[in-house]
């Protein structure tokens, strides 16, 4: 794939116009374009867009047209936008090299139609907003959304988002509690005890059943506490817990197995000659992932494009996490993220420093987000970093 890419939206691209947006992302020397192919609700602001300043996307649609004669039990809904237009086409058509960002288990449409599909926290609360990657119904799915976007568009990349377990916090939209969380509960909440979970668990010798009552047990507790427990000794209570706790360590690793294997299954899937990366996660940082059910090492040995969201404020924090990355994945192949605005590279200057560090540190392709989210200055910032400015 290319040296550098930029993400953005076919709402975005609609509006512009694929042929005038090409022209401005070849004009910083950008090598291609990172497109949402499917993606959830949200609220975005849009500082340079002409129809409006606010967007709100519809919430776990594709931004391609399928062959619905693929699918089963879950169904994928089409994007008015897509409906209307089929910006995907236009922009694999442009000569500029296509990354399909694809975000899988991350849909709360399915999940509120097919909640038995959802995952199930320890007390089987159904977390609509995140598919189970266990449950046979989710990775067919998977795989068919995947096998029935490279088979219709010559993309160059497909680009994995969420293909594991989502994490408590950031799945669903006005989230809201009079209780401050803390590291240790939200690990504990975004474990899944569903009864696909349940029973693939138990088969690896793991008991699913004694972990889920003391998973519940400790949530029960912490949630009666008549204290707030502090962020950074919270993190150290689950560090222990995982060390200390067999099951929990081994229940870990099996939903990392989990994972791979359904990524595993979308390669086998795809075009052979359409290249494959995971986003292992938001978490900061990037080996965070590993809770949610993306184990970096196991991918990369798999053969899999690590993309990592190098989501930092500063070069500095960036090449830190890169280290860690490498440590994980040794040689393996990688890709990486960067946002060059607030909360983030807020200066031209830093983003020069942290894309200087990617490059000197291996990263093979340098991808910016979002083009429809950010000022024009960050665009500016962008091509003076490609330069090396």
């Amino acid at each position: 794939m290319t040296g550098s890419t930029i993400y953005t939206y076919a709402w975005d691209l609609a509006e512009t116009g694929v042929a005038t947006a090409t022209a401005q992302f070849r004009g910083l020397g950008l090598e291609g374009v990172t497109l949402a192919t499917a993606y959830h609700a949200g609220k975005f602001l849009r500082p340079h867009g002409t129809g409006g300043k606010v967007y709100f996307p519809e919430d776990g649609t594709i931004y391609f047209r399928p062959e619905m004669a693929r699918y089963g039990a879950i169904r994928p809904q089409v994007s008015r936008v897509t409906a209307e237009r089929d910006v995907l086409a236009e922009l694999v058509g442009s000569g500029l090299p296509t990354t399909a960002w694809t975000v899988l288990n991350h849909n709360s449409r399915i999940g509120m139609a097919h909640p038995e599909h959802a995952v199930a926290n320890a007390f089987g609360d159904r977390y609509i907003y995140s598919l189970c990657p266990a449950n046979p119904v989710v990775r067919e799915y998977g795989v068919a959304l995947c096998r029935d976007l490279t088979d219709h568009y010559a993309v160059a990349t497909l680009s994995l988002e969420t293909p594991g377990f989502l994490p408590y916090a950031h799945g669903y939209h006005h989230e809201f509690a009079l209780v401050k969380s803390n590291p240790w509960l939200e690990n504990l909440l975004g474990l899944c005890f569903c009864e696909h979970c349940m029973a693939g668990a138990s088969a690896a010798g793991i008991d699913a059943a004694g972990l889920k009552q003391r998973v519940a047990r400790d949530i029960h507790a912490g949630l009666d506490a008549e204290f707030d427990m502090p962020a950074d000794m919270a993190s150290a209570f689950w560090l222990a817990d995982v060390a200390g706790d067999p099951e929990l360590s081994a229940f870990l690793r099996w939903r990392g197995e989990v994972t791979t294997s359904l990524v595993a299954e979308i390669r086998d899937g795809i075009r052979p000659d359409v290249e494959l990366a995971v986003i292992p996660s938001v978490a900061r940082p990037t080996g965070g992932a590993f809770y949610e059910g993306t184990d970096l090492g196991a991918l990369a040995a798999a053969g899999i494009i690590i993309e990592a969201c190098f989501y930092e404020p500063s070069a500095e924090r960036v090449r830190a996490d890169l280290f860690d990355v490498h440590r994980r994945i040794g040689g393996a192949r990688l890709r990486g993220i960067v946002r060059p605005a607030h909360p983030d590279l807020a200066s031209r200057a830093e983003l020069i420093a942290a894309v200087a560090a990617l490059r000197a540190g291996g990263v093979e392709t340098i991808s910016f987000y979002n083009w429809g989210h950010v000022k024009r200055q960050s665009l500016e910032w962008i091509g003076a970093a490609l330069r090396g400015q």
